[in-house]
């Protein structure tokens, strides 16, 4: 069995400028800055404002501030995966489109769907790639434009999502860094409780459909936050459970970013102390595809060569998983 393991070498991401705060919600739908930071810890999110620009345009831009800092050659890139719950368009490919946009002509490409946990997923797919000897640069772009799905009335929804994406680079490892071990896991009597009902071939569009507001996100929060405080915990403790690993050996603890709670309990549940847990839910909300990245974007300065990290999402589906990266950058560039 190849020695090969599949390493995160560079990292980008990016945010809209506009910010959604507390403060303005609580002008929109009936909700309070205390009642939303208590329950999420969110403060604010950030939303995708521009004419015509789409899930496509962060998961570019995202790319673009990668490349700038790390000098990567986009021409190099065999492969584009794109994490994402918000396409640009239905059927055709957002991953192509990026791949084309950003001039990575020798890439071949494809989105991926599996909601909040696409990211965690996708880097589990890119690594397969490596490992297997047949691509040296696979790209992993997460990103969500979820203000698009939102309905602004609707004070269960509203409150939590915002747009950003993040990417990462994977390429070939022989010293031992990269990705170590993963647990994956899904459940689809769970899709009742966080959906769009209508838009899909289950329920077309129709001007029904538009006037029940049947085309935005549907979630049951209690039920999904059941779902997720335990599942998310689970594989987190069995993650290190099958790696003989502590919450003294974890550096860090990658954790989606759903909800306050849902991470803390996860941190509580494998021993870590509260500065080794990565946040910034408080200033993005929960931007599905884009959170992981985005925190190793965000926390980039902070990690070491060598670092033990351990990431963990849950996503409607349901879908959830774990994943045991050893960190291969450092220092920053």
């Amino acid at each position: 069995m190849s020695n090969v393991k599949a390493a995160i070498t560079a990292v980008g991401g990016y945010v809209p400028e506009f910010r959604l705060t507390n403060a303005v919600l609580e002008q929109m739908v009936d909700t309070t800055d205390e009642w939303i930071t208590t329950r999420t810890g969110i403060k604010e999110r950030r939303l995708l404002k521009e004419e015509g620009a789409g899930t496509s345009t962060l998961g570019i831009r995202a790319i673009e501030d990668m490349v700038a800092n790390f000098k990567v050659d986009v021409k190099d890139i065999d492969l584009v995966i794109c994490s994402t719950a918000t396409p640009d368009m239905p059927v055709a490919s957002t991953a192509a489109y990026i791949a084309t946009k950003i001039g990575a002509t020798n890439a071949f490409s494809y989105d991926l769907m599996a909601a909040c946990s696409g990211f965690l997923y996708g880097l589990s797919t890119g690594a397969k790639f490596i490992q297997s000897g047949q691509y040296k640069k696979v790209l992993i772009v997460g990103a969500d434009k979820m203000s698009s799905i939102i309905n602004y009335e609707d004070r269960a929804t509203c409150v939590i999502f915002g747009d950003g994406a993040g990417c990462v680079l994977l390429e070939p490892n022989e010293e031992g860094y990269g990705l170590q071990d993963e647990v994956l896991r899904s459940n689809g009597e769970g899709r009742q409780f966080l959906k769009i009902d209508a838009g899909g071939s289950i329920l077309p569009a129709s001007e029904e459909t538009v006037r029940l507001n049947q085309h935005y996100v549907h979630q049951e929060g209690q039920q999904v936050f059941k779902f997720a405080v335990t599942n998310m915990a689970d594989v987190s403790a069995q993650i290190l459970e099958r790696n003989h690993l502590t919450g003294d050996d974890v550096d860090w603890l990658v954790p989606h970013q759903a909800n306050l709670r849902i991470i803390n309990a996860t941190a509580n549940r494998m021993g870590l102390d509260e500065e080794k847990v990565m946040l910034n839910i408080q200033r993005y909300g929960n931007t599905t595809n884009g959170t992981l990245p985005l925190l190793l974007w965000d926390y980039l300065d902070q990690l070491k060569k060598g670092d033990k990290l351990v990431f963990a999402a849950f996503g409607g589906g349901f879908t959830w998983g774990a994943l045991y990266l050893t960190w291969a950058i450092d220092p920053k560039k």
